[in-house]
């Protein structure tokens, strides 16, 4: 096995595509593409650019794209031709990925939490209901519904204590 752009050539030439052909599949520029083959790294845009260029390179030969990628992307790093800002894009394509799994999560997570409150409340409403029906049956209680002065000041309290929450 040769060096990357070597193998990469020798890919192309065995299935007998001129670079002409990749250009107008791709629309990547030929300078590029040869730039690619020789291993001449620093005359790529740098970045995910380059990553996107050996994508639709090999995309076009027919090749696995993820198997050529990751071998891009260490031909890279041991040619030292890598920038500090290369890195960087380096770190920020790799991450992007988990990025969306966490986010995925958290929003998981506070529907749980949304579920098991609201679970809550009505367990909660559920139980009081219930020692209301039986205090009213063993006469401890006495009545079923309180008196409709107190239902209105407690819907008005309710009501106006969920109004300053949704404000805030």
């Amino acid at each position: 096995m040769g060096s990357f752009g070597e193998d990469l050539r020798t890919e192309r030439l065995t299935r007998g595509v001129a670079l002409e052909e990749i250009t107008a599949v791709t629309k990547i520029s030929q300078r590029h593409l040869v730039a690619l083959e020789q291993d001449r790294f620093r005359l790529l845009p740098g970045g995910i650019l380059s990553k996107g260029i050996v994508r639709g390179y090999v995309g076009a030969l027919g090749l696995d794209t993820h198997d050529w990628t990751q071998r891009f992307l260490s031909a890279y790093v041991a040619s030292g031709q890598v920038t500090d800002d290369d890195q960087g894009w380096m770190a920020f394509a790799t991450n992007v990925g988990k990025a969306r799994i966490e986010q995925r999560e958290a929003a998981e997570m506070r529907l749980r939490w949304a579920g098991a409150a609201l679970l809550a409340l009505v367990v909660t409403i559920a139980g009081f209901l219930s020692v209301r029906y039986f205090g009213v049956r063993s006469g401890w209680w006495s009545t079923m519904l309180p008196g409709q002065h107190a239902i209105s000041a407690n819907t008005h309290a309710f009501v106006a204590h969920a109004v300053s929450w949704i404000k805030r």
